[in-house]
């Protein structure tokens, strides 16, 4: 007599959920390593927000919802872990790293990276990550990460006025004293969403002047 699946049997022991497990303890690990690297960084107050305060908050957010993920994993069945797609992670990784090392001055060894500031990291790790996907195309990341970039210059640097470098070094050395950091992260956001909708407008042009290919059929008898 065959006994019914009903998924009990996909994960031994207490674990009845291995995928949200696995989520769970990794949403929990990002989540503490945020508050960790931003612990040095000044809080502030909602009234006058500090370079810390969100990072520290969006950590414990996110390992929130690990614990609930945790919690899931052992009460409700779920799939198994499936294979893993190690070049997500790579990638993944390597955007993260990118825009780590120029976004800021960072030394390593005897060198220092230069900083080149969130216009600059903002796109290469956007255009980088995007390549996690196979079906990642190279117009459609670039579109997107000036679009992005121009976003998150606004809301960080204008609206929240944030201290996050939004230009490079050499740039901000030359230009200090004659023009107003303020408007030139608004003319710069300008910029980039122009060349963003500019891009958007060409791949879509581009798309429909592209040319059909119709299969010849022959009607047999």
């Amino acid at each position: 007599m065959s006994v019914p699946d009903d998924g009990s049997a996909r994960a031994g022991g207490p674990i009845r959920g291995p995928q949200s497990l696995a989520a769970g303890l990794g949403l929990i690990a990002l989540g503490v390593f945020a508050v960790w690297a931003g612990s040095d960084l000044p809080q502030g107050t909602l009234g006058a927000m500090g370079p810390g305060l969100m990072p520290r908050w969006l950590g414990i957010g996110v390992a929130a919802c690990g614990v609930a993920l945790v919690l899931a994993g052992f009460l409700k069945t779920g799939e198994p872990l499936p294979p893993v797609a190690w070049r997500g992670v790579v990638v993944v990784m390597l955007a993260i790293v990118a825009f780590a090392v120029t976004i800021r001055p960072v030394p390593i060894g005897p060198f220092t990276t230069p900083g080149l500031g969130l216009i600059v990291a903002g796109p290469l790790a956007i255009i980088v990550g995007g390549y996690a996907s196979p079906e990642a195309r190279f117009g459609e990341l670039v579109c997107l990460a000036l679009l992005l970039t121009a976003g998150c210059m606004l809301l960080f640097g204008d609206l929240l006025n944030l201290p996050i470098p939004m230009f490079p070094t050499v740039v901000i050395e030359a230009l200090s004293g004659s023009i107003s950091m303020r408007l030139l992260l608004r003319l710069s956001a300008g910029v980039l969403i122009l060349l963003g909708i500019g891009m958007v407008a060409l791949l879509r042009s581009g798309a429909r002047r592209r040319p059909v290919d119709v299969a010849t059929h022959s009607l047999t008898t």
